[in-house]
């Protein structure tokens, strides 16, 4: 093989090289998040804010959302020993489709001193979507459960998604409607970065893929010329 053939296949393998980084990008974003908490306990109304951290993996056909509290939302006016408090909260799907999924967590471990936020331990629960597309997760109502004793809280200031990712829903399930004027039938419309770094990795693998055929075209040319 030539030197100007080994440079030109080495220019194409580069290029796809390229284009399939690109293209195995993540394309999840994930934030912390300060939820308020409004709550009604058995001594009156409480509030508190924490930052909230939703994580999502893969497993199965669903995915396996964990919903962590950076800080303490309520408290007792008296100690709850270990294993006297249970908390679950609910994870607020939209975009592809709505949905509402539970996630709980293990008692406390630790003795909560009386009035001290209570830390949650971290809550986990199960999305199967029905839908494939981009969905945002959210977190929702909040439940302590404690000697006897229900404690509701809502979120009191309209939090914004703690993570945002696409979903592939099991095989044979519908994927979300096309918007924005699409014409594709079930095919969503491609916006935002990773969509245009996608683009743009197909375009400089198509330029490159290009430009070498031009010398392959030109090289073979100048063979025929000398012979």
């Amino acid at each position: 093989m030539s030197h100007r053939k080994r440079s030109t296949a080495l220019a194409l393998a580069t290029a796809l090289a390229g284009s399939a980084v690109l293209l195995a990008a993540p394309a999840a974003q994930a934030d912390v998040v300060d939820v308020k908490y409004d709550c009604q306990t058995p001594i009156g109304p409480k509030s508190a804010v924490s930052p909230i951290d939703i994580k999502a993996v893969k497993e199965g056909d669903g995915y396996k959302l964990t919903m962590s509290f950076q800080k303490g939302v309520s408290s007792s006016p008296i100690e709850l020993g270990p294993g006297a408090m249970v908390p679950s909260a609910v994870i607020v799907v939209a975009g592809a489709e709505t949905a509402s999924v539970p996630v709980s967590g293990p008692p406390n471990a630790a003795a909560a001193p009386a009035n001290t936020p209570i830390k949650i331990s971290d809550l986990s629960g199960t999305y199967t979507p029905k839908k494939s597309g981009k969905v945002t997760f959210t977190a929702g109502v909040l439940t302590i459960k404690a000697m006897g004793t229900t404690t509701t809280c809502e979120t009191g200031n309209s939090p914004k998604p703690a993570l945002e990712m696409d979903v592939a829903a099991a095989a044979g399930a519908p994927k979300a409607p096309a918007t924005g004027g699409s014409t594709g039938g079930d095919t969503l419309p491609q916006t935002g970065p990773a969509d245009s770094a996608i683009a743009l990795g197909t375009l400089g693998a198509t330029v490159l893929l290009s430009g070498a055929a031009g010398v392959l075209w030109l090289t073979r040319r100048g063979q025929r010329a000398r012979s």
